[in-house]
C-alpha cells in the first residue's frame, strides 16, 4: 500500500515573512478525505551546544510566550531565507536552507546571543524540527573552545541574559529545572555522543 497522503485543497490562513500557516484537505491511502489538516512552515533554524575551554556550556535564558516561562536552553536562531520568485512571504519550499547557509547562521547566532565564538565546529545532527506539522529543518552543531569577543548584539525583540553552567548545573535545570527545549536536550545528548 503506498501511504502517502494527496493533497487536494490547501488554504493559506496566515502567510508573511514569519509563517505560511495553512488549512488542508487531504486524500488518505484508501481513498477517503480527511479534513480539516493543519501544518505550517516557519524558518529552518540551528541550534549550537556552545563549551568554553574550561568546559562551561555558554546558555541564555529568555521567555518563551508558548509557556509563559522564562527557560534556559542553548543559542539557536533562524536561518534567514531567500525570497525566491521576487515574494517575500515563507513558503513550504523557500524555508529549506542550504548546509553554508545554516552554518553561517550558526556561528551569527552564537556570536550575537552570547558575543562567544568559536573556531571548533561539528555538525551533529540535522532533521525536521516537528514533521508532524511543519516541514522546517533543525541544524544542530557543537562548538568547541569557545571564546568571549564582544558584548551581544540582539535584534530588536531579543531580551536574553548568557549564562555560564558547568555540567552538573546544566543536569540540573534539566532535571525537573527550567531547561525545557526538547530539541536542545536532543542537542545536548547528540553533544555527549559526539565524545564532548
Amino acid at each position: 500500500m503506498d501511504l502517502r497522503w494527496k493533497i487536494r485543497e490547501c488554504e493559506h490562513l496566515a502567510q508573511d515573512e514569519w509563517i505560511d500557516f495553512r488549512k488542508c484537505v487531504y486524500e488518505l491511502p484508501d481513498g477517503s478525505q480527511l479534513e480539516p489538516v493543519y501544518n505550517y512552515s516557519k524558518h529552518s533554524y540551528s541550534i549550537i551546544v556552545p563549551v568554553t575551554k574550561d568546559g562551561r556550556y555558554v546558555c541564555v535564558r529568555q521567555y518563551r510566550h508558548g509557556i509563559d516561562s522564562v527557560t534556559c536552553e542553548f543559542p539557536a536562531g533562524a536561518i534567514e531565507y531567500q525570497p525566491k520568485g521576487g515574494t517575500s512571504p515563507i513558503t513550504y519550499e523557500n524555508i529549506i536552507a542550504t548546509k553554508e547557509e545554516a552554518f553561517a547562521a550558526a556561528k551569527r547566532e552564537l556570536e550575537e546571543e552570547t558575543g562567544f565564538v568559536s573556531g571548533e565546529w561539528k555538525h551533529l545532527y540535522t532533521a525536521p524540527g516537528n514533521p508532524t506539522l511543519s516541514n522546517s529543518l533543525m541544524y544542530i552543531y557543537l562548538a568547541k573552545n569557545c571564546t568571549r569577543v564582544s558584548g551581544q548584539q540582539l535584534d530588536n525583540s531579543e531580551f536574553l541574559n548568557v549564562v555560564l553552567l558547568t555540567e552538573d548545573e546544566l543536569k540540573t535545570r534539566m532535571s525537573g529545572g527550567d531547561f525545557l527545549q526538547p530539541h536542545h536536550l536532543l542537542a545536548w545528548y547528540l553533544s555527549k555522543d559526539a565524545g564532548l
